[in-house]
């Protein structure tokens, strides 16, 4: 090839070379400046739509808006979806300032306060469905575990209305109720009330259509338990066996009927009372057994008997073995996993055997009373 060609060639391909480097720079800074504004965009959007979210789940009256009352919206009208924290311990805890106690809604939870807003006010019913027994069979582990339903409103603390309290009135007895919504179940729990003999013509009279739920268990471990709980509360307290007999002696002596843990534990005595005032279908039996090896099975019941959808379920629990007893993995104002209490699961103490089986023959015939009257066999010794 001649100088004069190679000089030729060599001058295109420079200029290829050049016309080549010149596109990918131009590519490139394109590219970066359409990924630079797009990122831009979506930064100042997410920003935007940020601080919309948090305007519309702050309590404020000037942020809230009513919504059309039709169940379609127009044509042509925007719908406007808000999301607001059920409870205090959710993940917008932080959001939430007051500058004291008594500025946080009575009933607990921001979304009564929002429902407020829009003309959803929660009021304040007598309970249709009553926690009644029985003492250390179960019953705050029951009103934890149901409560975790979000349609179910209990009562913090035992009212205690229809044994100590009736002479308040119905007006003080609803006052102690949490607001509930068009369709929430409001429940309470007082576990005397089983074996308190005016109670079951009180509660009828209040309501005739009340749903009862009674959780028992082995009356003789239930009789431990019960005694167990008092000592601990009253130091050098008189040993189980001197006051479940008569004479002192689980030998010889007569059982003390009298003895309030041993009379708890006579179930079919109290049902019957109950059962002149409520028919059968209204009283719902829980196992304390089955709610301690079983908790999502038994819930899955109660759910059932109040007319609700199954959402407490297996999920929700797990078994604490130091315990011997079923933890949350959260509830209503602890999002983390907990138990429900120092006192749930005490160590009893060591009963004389001898004790033991003449309790047990006591409780023998009333425990088949008790299975004939419910239709449940519980299996006690």
């Amino acid at each position: 090839m001649s100088r004069r060609n190679l000089d030729f060639s060599w001058r295109i391909n420079k200029k290829s070379f050049a016309i080549t480097v010149g596109l990918c720079v131009s590519v490139l800074y394109l590219s970066y400046t359409f990924n630079f504004c797009l990122l831009s965009n979506l930064n100042r959007t997410f920003r935007q739509q940020r601080s919309r979210f948090l305007s519309l789940i702050t309590p404020s009256p000037k942020t809230f808006r009513s919504e059309p009352k039709d169940a379609f919206q127009e044509p042509g009208k925007q719908t406007v979806v808000r999301f607001v924290p059920l409870t205090w311990g959710g993940v917008f805890e932080s959001d939430w300032k007051f500058s004291n106690e008594s500025e946080k809604p009575v009933d607990g939870a921001p979304k009564y306060r929002f429902l407020r807003q829009q003309g959803l006010r929660p009021t304040r019913k007598f309970p249709d469905t009553l926690i009644i027994g029985v003492k250390k069979g179960g019953t705050r582990a029951l009103l934890e575990f149901i409560r975790l339903h979000p349609d179910v409103r209990a009562a913090g603390s035992e009212v205690h209305f229809f044994d100590r309290f009736y002479s308040k009135g119905l007006q003080w007895y609803r006052h102690h109720m949490p607001p509930t919504l068009e369709g929430q179940v409001t429940m309470e729990k007082t576990p005397s009330y089983f074996v308190t003999r005016e109670v079951p013509q009180r509660v009828h009279q209040m309501n005739p259509a009340t749903k009862l739920l009674v959780v028992v268990r082995d009356p003789v471990t239930r009789a431990i338990s019960d005694y167990t709980q008092a000592a601990s509360k009253k130091p050098g307290m008189r040993r189980f066996e001197e006051l479940a007999f008569l004479n002192g002696s689980s030998g010889s002596g007569l059982v003390d009927t009298s003895w309030g843990p041993v009379k708890i534990g006579v179930y079919a005595r109290h049902l019957e009372r109950w059962l002149q005032c409520f028919s059968l279908n209204q009283l719902l039996f829980v196992s304390g057994e089955r709610l301690i090896v079983d908790p999502a099975a038994e819930i899955a019941r109660v759910q059932d008997f109040l007319g609700l959808k199954r959402v407490v379920t297996e999920k929700h629990f797990y078994f604490n073995s130091t315990k011997g007893f079923p933890c949350l993995m959260k509830s209503e104002g602890h999002p983390s996993p907990h138990c429900l209490g120092k006192t749930k699961g005490r160590n009893h103490p060591h009963i004389d055997p001898v004790a033991v089986q003449r309790l047990r023959e006591f409780y023998r015939p009333f425990n088949a009373r008790f299975y004939q009257l419910t239709g449940i066999n519980f299996g006690w010794p």
